[in-house]
């Protein structure tokens, strides 16, 4: 019983530090592009993590980089995303990328469960209810959305290659690694200036707004990202898949809570009867799900 119960209690901690992305990374989009906060936190965490990297089999590598790919643009669309909407409600409409994976069964000809058809419903009622609170639907819950779309092709490939691989860790820290290598190739494609003056004044500017906020940056990259993955590994090794979905789906209540202490982002409540319509639709989709990938590879 200790066991399990120190297995909960690792994953609700999971789910709070999961929580306070949203808020650190929207405080970060007002002095920084999202590529260069991606960089600079994806970076950090693939220092730590790279260890794991020793001895590692091709096969894992070669499924770390393609899922450190598609994941880059998770995060692309999400952090574009908070620039331009608040943080709770970035994460109530990214929490929907668990829908997306029995949406694509649809795709390919097999009919949803009733569960599933209920959390659409719901999901779609707490969307209505917080566009309602909040405004109409703009960009950034588009890219929110996006996200969402694209976590939900993530998970659905990395089911397929974490079905295979040898040790989890080294394609965790691979994927984390190729998210760093994807943005700092981006960034230079389209954000580095092209003359070396304006270059290297470019690169002083961004490298003393770093330091000014190294806190925010060292707590995304090692506490939330590096640190917890392992946290997440040890807890979910002590509880069911079940419990662990329910579980995981607080974290955009999560994040609301310190969105609002972090940012002074408020809801009032119909923005909250959307939050809780959202996480019981996450629930009810992921409840018996005969299936589910190691999500220990999915840091948010």
């Amino acid at each position: 019983m200790h066991r399990h119960l120190h297995g909960i209690f690792a994953l609700l901690l999971v789910t709070l530090v999961w929580g306070t992305t949203f808020p650190a990374m929207k405080d970060l989009t007002g002095h920084f592009s999202a590529v260069w906060i991606i960089l600079v936190r994806f970076a950090l965490a693939a220092v730590i993590l790279s260890p794991f990297l020793w001895r590692a089999k091709g096969s894992d590598l070669r499924s770390g980089a393609i899922l450190g790919a598609l994941l880059f643009f998770c995060f692309i669309f999400q952090v574009e995303g908070l620039a331009l909407t608040s943080s709770n409600r970035n994460a109530f409409i990214c929490g929907l990328n668990v829908l997306v994976v029995p949406l694509l069964g649809v795709l390919a000809g097999r009919l949803p469960e009733r569960r599933i058809i209920l959390a659409l419903i719901m999901s779609i009622a707490g969307l209505a209810a917080l566009c309602w609170d909040g405004g109409g639907w703009g960009t950034g819950d588009s890219l929110a959305l996006m996200c969402a779309l694209c976590f939900g092709v993530y998970v659905k490939v990395m089911e397929v290659h974490t079905r295979r691989a040898t040790r989890l860790m080294t394609i965790t820290a691979t994927q984390i690694g190729t998210v760093a290598l994807c943005a700092a190739l981006w960034l230079w494609a389209r954000e580095v200036p092209g003359e070396a003056a304006a270059r290297a004044a470019w690169f002083d500017g961004v490298m003393t707004a770093i330091g000014q906020h190294g806190w925010n940056f060292a707590y995304l990259g090692v506490v939330a990202t590096a640190a917890i993955i392992s946290l997440q590994t040890w807890g979910q090794s002590r509880t069911t898949a079940n419990e662990a979905a329910v579980v995981y789906a607080f974290e955009p209540a999560a994040a609301a809570f310190f969105a609002y202490f972090w940012l002074g982002e408020a809801l009032t409540s119909r923005g909250w009867l959307g939050g809780l319509l959202l996480i019981a639709g996450v629930i009810v989709s992921q409840w018996n799900a005969e299936k589910r990938p190691a999500a220990a590879l999915a840091p948010e």
